[in-house]
């Protein structure tokens, strides 16, 4: 587990750059974190550094899932806020993700459906500070993080 301080906005976008640095095909990125914690902030650097260039990356709150086509691979941004059962995912096309990136805000609501091997990344905030929790589940994902 590693701990990453997030003391400004900028803070997050710097952290999101460089997980960008690691990720691979096949991955999955579990953001949580309460509202306003800073997952919908981190994914678009994320997404906007894999893509290359800088790309408006619209909080999926309502869509649910946006769709990139990186330069490597596709990337599914799903935001699982709304969601009423972890069942649910399938319908937003969870099972086609596997060639690609998945970036996951709220990963709890997908309840067993959340990949196993992946790299959790949790912000917590107050009023006073913001601190990122990488926990990577699987021998990779932690071999990744131990080489950082």
């Amino acid at each position: 587990m590693r701990f990453e301080p997030l003391p400004e906005l900028a803070a997050t976008e710097i952290l999101a750059q460089q997980i960008a640095s690691l990720v691979k095909r096949g991955d999955v990125l579990a953001l949580s974190g309460g509202l306003g914690a800073g997952k919908t902030t981190f994914a678009r650097a994320l997404i906007s550094n894999l893509l290359g260039k800088p790309t408006e990356v619209p909080s999926p709150t309502y869509t649910l899932v946006q769709t990139y086509q990186g330069p490597d691979f596709p990337i599914w941004h799903f935001d699982l806020y709304r969601l009423k059962e972890p069942c649910e995912v399938f319908e937003l096309g969870w099972e086609d993700t596997y060639d690609g990136l998945m970036v996951v805000e709220w990963p709890d609501r997908a309840g067993s459906h959340l990949p196993r091997y992946r790299l959790d990344v949790d912000i917590q905030h107050s009023t006073e500070s913001r601190i990122a929790r990488l926990a990577g589940r699987g021998e990779d994902w932690q071999r990744r993080l131990d080489e950082w």
